[in-house]
Parts: structure tokens; sequence; C-alpha cells
């Protein structure tokens, strides 16, 4: 397991079981700006409750951002689709925005993709997520016309990142 900090003392880290209700509460807090911007049921789909969590974990890997005081303040998941890895679920607690929290958990995926052989990063996000957009241009992933278009009747694009382009230009 690998961990990195940032200046706030933010380790990132490999989500346990345990942590499934406060990853739960901080999809909850990050998301409820956005609610009525989503159906109800695409809002369900993204905002999980701890079993649904704990099904995430069995899926594929889930990380962590914690704070110093111990308290998870941001997540992201992942799950393999084919020479792809998905990324999923990312959150940061809308308090601790604005310390690079989502660059070190996009890091710490990338990290993990590269380690596996994975090509691309993949992920669908909602055209109202301004901030998260801005997040993921700038860590280098660009619109695609893949989908998912639609999640139970909220717009959704698609992104990729290519890792042999990324791996290519760090070496």
């Amino acid at each position: 397991m690998s961990t990195k900090r940032n200046k706030l003392s933010i380790q990132i880290r490999t989500a346990a079981p345990d942590d499934a209700a406060r990853i739960a509460f901080v999809l909850a807090e990050s998301f409820v700006e956005h609610k009525s911007s989503y159906t109800p049921e695409a809002y369900a789909a993204t905002v999980l409750d701890s079993q649904q969590v704990l099904s995430r974990l069995r899926e594929g890997p889930v990380w962590v951002a914690v704070g110093r005081e111990g308290e998870v303040v941001g997540t992201v998941s992942a799950v393999p689709k084919g020479s792809a890895l998905y990324i999923r679920g990312m959150a940061v607690l809308p308090e601790a925005r604005g310390h690079r929290i989502g660059e070190l958990l996009l890091t710490e995926i990338e990290s993990f993709a590269a380690g596996r052989g994975y090509e691309r990063l993949i992920l669908s996000t909602t055209p109202f997520l301004d901030r998260a957009i801005r997040l993921y241009e700038n860590f280098g992933f660009r619109r695609s016309d893949e989908g998912p278009h639609d999640l139970f009747g909220t717009a959704l694009f698609a992104m990729e990142k290519n890792m042999r382009v990324s791996n290519s230009i760090n070496y």
C-alpha cells in the first residue's frame, strides 16, 4: 500500500471495510449541492449508502484521503474495464476542497493503473460538475465519444486519458 501526503498532511490510502460509513458520508456531503441537477435515480446511484460502498470495495480498489485527525475527507474508486481502468465515485468534502486532494487521488489511481499495465483511464461525469471537469482536464483527461451518455435521465459525458502517452512523457 502506498501513501502520499500533501502540505496539509493528507494521506491517500487504500480503503478498508471499516471506512464504508465515512465514504458514504463523504459522497453525500460532496454531491448534496448538486442534488437538484440529478434525477432522483441518478442521485441515488451517485450517493451510495454504506452497504453499496462495501459492494464497491469488492469490485475494485477504493482509496480514501485522510486528514491529520484521521478523518476521511475524500474518496475515489476504480473498476477494471478490459484494458482500461474506470474511475468512479470521486468526491472531496466541500470544506476540504482547494487543497489538491483530487490531484492526489488521481495520482494514486494513475500509479495503480501504470503498475498493472492499464492502457487508459476512463470516467464519466455530468456537465454541471465544473470543478471536477477542470481537475480532470488539468490532469490530462480529454472528452471522449464513448458512453455512457445518460445516468437514469441525467446527462453524462465520458473522458479518457491514454496511459501509454502519459507514461512516455514521464520518462
